[in-house]
Formats: C-alpha cells, structure tokens, sequence
C-alpha cells in the first residue's frame, strides 16, 4: 500500500469515526487538515502554555480496519414496505376557504443574483387577479406586481389557472409579506431574500429529491421543516408529483402535490430541477410534448443565465453558484444545453460565489443495482469539465435511497488505456444521491457487492440533507434519515471548498 493510500484511508478512517460519533479524544481536541493530507490533532493546553501538534494514529488503525472495496454500507435496518400515496381527503391536500382562493402557492428565485422571487399560484374555477402584494417588514409601503396566468390541457385533463408573478428588485437580506386573492379568499405568506452575494456570506440549503406525495413523503417533508439547521431553500432535485405513476398520467395529482408542498415551498424558494417523472410523454393518447406539466406549472429564471430552455439553468445565492442541468434533454457536443454549460463554467467568479454546486436529476456515480450506470454517458460528457472547474458537489437524486461518494475521477480513460476505475481526485466533486425523498415506488435495497471504492457511505432510507456553507472555505453537510417518526443525522461531514484551498495544500484529503 502506497504511502497516498494508506494516507487516504487514514483520512477516511477518521472521517468514518467522526460521522458515527466515536469518542476519539476529549472536548479539547481541534480537528484540522494539513498538508500532509494527514488528519492531525491541535490540542490546546488549558494553561494556555504554546499548543503542541501530535499525529492521530486512530485514524490509521480506523483506515486498515476499513475494507478495501469501499467505504460503509450501513446496516440500518426498515422495513421494506412500499409506501403508499396519502388519500385525497388527507388534510395536506386541503382546500383552501374562499371563492376560488389561490392554492398551491409556491416560489423561487426570479433572477440571476437573489433580488427577485418568482410567486406561482392556481385558481381553480376563474381567472381572478395575477397581482401580487408585496411589503417589508416594519414597512407601511405596501407594493404591487402582476403576473400573468397560463393553462394547459392533458388528455382529458383540463389545468386550473396558472399564475407566475415575478416581484422584482427587492432588498437582500429581508422579510417581505405577500398577499394573493381578493375578498373574503386572500391569502398573506411570507418569505425572506438572501443576503448579498458575497465569498464568506453564510447560507444553508435544504436538499431534496423524489419527493411524490405518500406518508413517507410527509415525513421526510415534516423532519425537514423542524431540523434544527434551518434550511433557508430547497435544492430539489427531480421527481415531484410522481403524477405519471396514475392512469393515463392523472395530473389532478399535480393539483394535490402542489397543495402538499404549499406550507414549505410558500415560505422558502425551491430551486426545480426536472426529473424522468416530469416527462409526462404519452404520445400514444396525444401527449408528445415532454415536461409539459412541470413548465407549466414550475417556472425558473432561465433567461436570466442565458439560457434557452426552463431545464437547465443558473443561480447566484449568497456564496453559492449553483447550475441546473436536464438529464432528459439533449446533452452531446453541440447539443443547446452543452453549449449553455461551455459558457456558464469559465464565467463562475469564485472569488465571489466560491461554492459552485450542480444539481441533476441522474447521478453519475451510484452504487445500487437498480438505474447502475443510468448516468454513464452523462459522466463522460461532462464529468472532466467538472473536475477542470473545481465542482465542490453534485447533487443527485433518481436512485431511491442515499448514497455519498469520495472525491472520485475517471477522466482517464480514452478506449485504450484500460485506466477505466475510478480514482480519487483532490480536484473532483463530492457525488450524493439524495432521491430518498418518500415517493411510492419505495426505496431501493439491492447494491453492487462489494461496495466500490468509490462509494463512501450508502443506505437505503427515506430521508433529506442540508448543506451549510460557513464562509468561503467550509461548510457542513448532514443527512437526516427518517427514523421513528424523528430525524437523526445519519451522515456527516465537512466540505473544504476547492477552489479556495490553496496550491501548497493539493495534496490534502478533501471532503
């Protein structure tokens, strides 16, 4: 074993004791990366005598004990029952009171840099108003917006009436209430801006995926409103209503989802990314054009990244710069979406947004059975731009349970070399699928024995994730599974950003 290996697995040896809470030295130990991508411990004398730096030797013991094949399958154990979806009469799928009242409020960002808010809503039997009543707290000024309204027809599904609302211009960083609906049916929700966007401006995202609407859905959705970490917005990762599961794609289930959502997504902005169960393609009843519920119903502020097309596009939020890619639309060279992506990466300032996060329906690297290597192609098309532009994390969701993987590469390979296994990559992205969200098609429990290298931590439970960036350089990411009816942090660790380690430290173990 290489000195490099045996380094790495020392590293992850240790990682392996912090995420499952081993007592590994007292209160005051600090944990720190150095440059001999080594973990050391700083130790703090009380006395306040000069601090002194020793090795950890528990993290190599812990790296040898560890198997060779790849990181931990968690032997948690639930049942294996596939949930079922929540009767249409559950009190998450109320009605709003009022004479065509707005329902299924939901929002996200409606620009570029964080300053405006895309407000959509549904009036199920008229028209009515597509203005929007917006004030700052503490403010008597109250402003107004007004939108535009859409429908769509499916089958013989005919969609309420579709507003989007984009409120613009606002101040960062502040708490503004909105009202929609008039008389007796208005209804008031409230959301706050982000700050401005800044390198160490901290910020904490929720994370997630395949969502559907079932009593695991309604779990997950319940543990991520009362985590402690407090998600400020949703990265979600595909997979919605899982509307197309029903007889002829019954989109009244789209109607139900929206309701579902409404207390969380009202209050926070979702950032969409599409999934496979947003194709809604049916051409055998009429219906080829895909996505066309979801673009209907879910917009996103593509132009404002030059973008052509609501399925792939990109955001600035406080630190971060987060890109949306489509798995289901045309990726190859030349394709619109490769050519939007060629041009999106070199004008990332990570002086500015350090954190640079992809968001995609598909996961490159998975290790269970069912979808393996679904996202092959995909991978090979972009994964070296990933690694050359300094990805921190790709966010995941599609496989129906949680998977993290080491910092991976295989960029390698060209046909002839042999050099197609995975290798770790101090430059390459941290992958996680987090598609565990709760749908009805259940979790997914049959992985590729042994566990590859590159897998670092797997198991199939329902659950969601955060993602809080501390300042330009750190930030903590966690994995809450559902479990008993209360969320437990099942897996955790820290990310160093990429791009703001320095040259003199690429040798260091990241995470």
């Amino acid at each position: 074993m290489s000195t490099r290996t045996l380094s790495k697995h020392a590293t992850q040896g240790l990682q392996i004791a912090l995420n499952n809470n081993k007592s590994i030295t007292d209160h005051s130990c600090k944990l720190l990366l150095l440059e001999s991508d080594l973990f050391w411990i700083r130790k703090e004398r009380p006395t306040g005598m000069n601090r002194h730096i020793v090795y950890l030797f528990l993290g190599l013991i812990l790296g040898a004990l560890r198997s060779s094949n790849g990181g931990i399958s968690s032997r948690y154990s639930r049942s294996n029952d596939i949930s079922a979806d929540m009767p249409l009469n559950s009190d998450v799928f109320a009605v709003p009171p009022g004479c065509n009242a707005p329902q299924q409020v939901h929002i996200t960002q409606g620009d570029h840099e964080g300053r405006g808010v895309i407000v959509s809503w549904v009036t199920p039997n008229e028209p009515g108003s597509s203005k929007v009543t917006y004030w700052a707290e503490n403010s008597e000024l109250k402003k107004h917006a007004v939108g535009k309204f859409v429908t769509y027809k499916y089958y013989n599904y005919s969609s309420p009436y579709i507003h989007h609302c984009t409120i613009k211009n606002l101040e960062y960083n502040t708490k503004y209430f909105y009202e929609l609906g008039t008389g007796n049916a208005t209804r008031q929700f409230w959301f706050t801006t982000p700050p401005e966007v800044g390198p160490d401006v901290p910020y904490t995202f929720g994370l997630i995926g395949d969502l559907g609407q079932t009593f695991d859905s309604n779990r997950t959705l319940t543990h991520y409103e009362s985590n402690p970490a407090k998600g400020q917005a949703v990265l979600f990762v595909g997979d919605l209503s899982y509307a197309d599961a029903y007889p002829l794609h019954d989109n009244n289930r789209w109607d139900s989802w929206g309701r579902f959502v409404e207390r969380s997504v009202a209050y926070q902005p979702w950032i969409w990314s599409a999934g496979n169960h947003e194709i809604d393609f049916l051409p055998e009843y009429g219906e080829g054009e895909p996505f066309k519920p979801y673009t209907h119903r879910y917009y996103v502020p593509y132009e404002a990244s030059g973008s052509t097309s609501p399925l792939w596009y990109s955001i600035k939020r406080a630190s971060a710069y987060i890109i949306v890619m489509s798995s289901y639309s045309a990726y190859g060279m030349y394709t619109p979406q490769y050519k939007w992506l060629m041009n999106e990466l070199p004008k990332v300032n990570r002086t500015e947004t350090p954190w640079l996060i992809v968001v995609m329906h598909c996961p490159l690297y998975s290790s269970y059975v069912h979808h393996y290597m679904e996202g092959e192609t995909m991978r090979v098309m972009y994964e070296q731009y990933f690694v050359q532009y300094k990805v921190d994390v790709v966010f995941s969701g599609h496989v129906h349970a949680y998977e993290r993987t080491d910092r991976v590469s295989n960029i390698a390979y060209n046909i002839e070399n042999g050099l197609c296994n995975p290798k770790y990559d101090g430059s390459a992205p941290v992958y996680i699928t987090v598609g565990d969200g709760g749908n009805q098609e259940g979790l997914l429990y049959e992985m590729v024995d042994p566990q590859p290298q590159y897998s670092a931590f797997r198991e199939p439970s329902y659950g969601h994730a955060t993602f809080e960036i501390k300042n330009r350089t750190t930030a903590y990411y966690a994995w809450h599974r559902n479990q008993d009816g209360y969320s437990v942090e099942a897996d955790s660790f820290w990310f160093h950003n990429l791009y703001w380690t320095s040259s003199s430290d690429s040798s260091a173990a990241y995470f």
